[in-house]
């Protein structure tokens, strides 16, 4: 993993733990354990799944469908 693809991981991460807090009141802290626990976060960090290339919205997307949301 590049530093451009590291960039893009956190940056998606950053932006779900942001939309965790305000679409379901999350705290930091449990929206980073919502994020980090998931399988959406281990494909993030697949470079082979291509999840980290899209946008915000799609990630999100594939993680409130993994929460059952």
């Amino acid at each position: 993993m590049n530093g451009k693809e590291t960039f893009m991981i956190e940056t998606l991460t950053r932006e779900l733990i942001v939309r965790l807090m305000e679409d379901r009141s999350l705290s930091l802290r449990e929206a980073m354990d919502t994020i980090y626990n998931s399988n959406t976060y281990k494909a993030l960090n697949n470079l082979k799944t291509g999840l980290y290339f899209q946008s915000s919205t799609y990630v999100y997307d594939v993680l409130e469908q993994e929460l059952g949301i």
